[in-house]
This record gives C-alpha cells, sequence and structure tokens, in this order.
C-alpha cells in the first residue's frame, strides 16, 4: 500500500477524545489531525515525538490532515486502524500470506454471526468458506514483543466467539494479527489488560480457531505486510 499523497513531517503535541491529535508541523503551523485508532495507544502518544500525516483530498472535509505514523523508540509504528484490512487483503491476493494462499475470492465485510461482519472472507470450490478476522497491532512494553489488545476490547472478545461458531458450523476461522511495526519479532496476548479477551482466545484456540501474526515494512512512502514472527500464546 503506497500513500497516495507525500506524507507531511510534524511533532504530536498531544492526543486527545480517541480522534483527535494536535501537531505543529515543520513550518511552525499547529494543526488538528484525525487520529483513526480507537485503542489507547499505550506508548505511542508521547509529546515531541516525529509523526507524519496524510493530506487529505476533500478541501471540504473539516479535518484536513489524517495521523499515519509515528517513530517510537526509533522505529517507526503505523497507528492509522484503516489499513489493516486492505494491507492484509493485498498480501493474501498477491499470495504472501502462506497459510491462506489459493482461494479463488476474496470478499470483504461480509456480515455472519450475530450483527457482525467479518473482516475478510476466502472463498474456493474444494474446500470450506475462511473467515479472516483483523486486529491491528501497536504495543510494545518490551523489546522485540508485540502485544495485543492496548486497552479492553470487548468486540474483539465478540468476534473470538464467533469465529469459534464458524469452525463448529463446518467453516474455517482465523484470527490474523497484524503488527504495524518494524520493530518486533514476536507476538503474545496482553492478558494483563484484558483478562477476558485472553481467556476467550484461548477459548476460541481449542474450538480450532487458528492464529497467525505477521509484521510489515514501513516508511513514508507506503506501508507492506512482511514476514510471519514468533507466537507466544
Amino acid at each position: 500500500m503506497f500513500f497516495p499523497d507525500p506524507l507531511i513531517h510534524g511533532t504530536l503535541l498531544r492526543r486527545y477524545k480517541r480522534f483527535l491529535a494536535d501537531i505543529r508541523l515543520d513550518d511552525g503551523r499547529e494543526i488538528t489531525a484525525h487520529c483513526a485508532n480507537p485503542g489507547s495507544m499505550m506508548g505511542l502518544t508521547r509529546e515531541g515525538a516525529e509523526v507524519w500525516l496524510s493530506p487529505s483530498r476533500n478541501p471540504k472535509r473539516k479535518l484536513q490532515y489524517s495521523w499515519e505514523l509515528i517513530d517510537a523508540d526509533g522505529g517507526l509504528v503505523g497507528i492509522n486502524t484503516a489499513h489493516p484490512n486492505g494491507l492484509a487483503g493485498e498480501a493474501i491476493t498477491a499470495g504472501r500470506i502462506a497459510p491462506l494462499k489459493g482461494y479463488e475470492n476474496l470478499r470483504r465485510e461480509v456480515k455472519y454471526g450475530q450483527n457482525s461482519r467479518i473482516d475478510l472472507l476466502l472463498e474456493d470450490a474444494d474446500r470450506p468458506p475462511c473467515y479472516v478476522e483483523i486486529k491491528n497491532v501497536t504495543l510494545m512494553r518490551q523489546p522485540g514483543l508485540a502485544e495485543f489488545p492496548d486497552s479492553v476490547t470487548k468486540r474483539g472478545a465478540k468476534h473470538l466467539v464467533e469465529l469459534g461458531d464458524m469452525v463448529e458450523a463446518g467453516n474455517r476461522a482465523v484470527m490474523f494479527y497484524l503488527v504495524q511495526r518494524t520493530d518486533c519479532d514476536r507476538f503474545a496476548i496482553a492478558g494483563d489488560l484484558d483478562p477476558t479477551y485472553a481467556a476467550e482466545l484461548e477459548r476460541a484456540l481449542t474450538r480450532g480457531v487458528e492464529t497467525i501474526c505477521y509484521d510489515c515494512r514501513i516508511d513514508s512512502k507506503g506501508i507492506e505486510v512482511r514476514q510471519p514472527i514468533a507466537l507466544a500464546l
């Protein structure tokens, strides 16, 4: 995934109300950018951190910039949660996600479960449908260890239950953790931050739900799913 326009560099002043961030651009202007991330963004809101923004092509949009990247501990992190589904879909279509290769058709945001939508549905005439739920991972509290979630996620726990239901109905279900960081080589669940989610994942695994985790290559030109990293579940 390439950014359609060159990113704009700035300095983070503060992130607030979940979806807003005040940023000082290199030309001295102070602007408010959209922060497309509903999580706590633990470790990624330090005042003075370098950030990169994408400009909007819609002149009528209230917030003309979206926060895309931050330099955290010397590595780039993609904070925009609107990207992971597209990144994963792009990589699957290109055949770069080994456990998900060979499906004829990929559909997005398909209704399933109880009033839910699956991020990606993979279909093939010769095998059961594969339901793929994607979670954006940005938390790193120990060097090299990516963790999810960074706050309590009731919605995430609900998705695990529904993935298990899909397996028991004769389908395949995969929990895909996408680490939008360049500095992690393993992944674990942050059970201390959300014990319920950790318990539901353990239950989902016993029901046959699969888990995979990949990291990303990130620079100011774009983001691309890179390689699998070790699961420490």
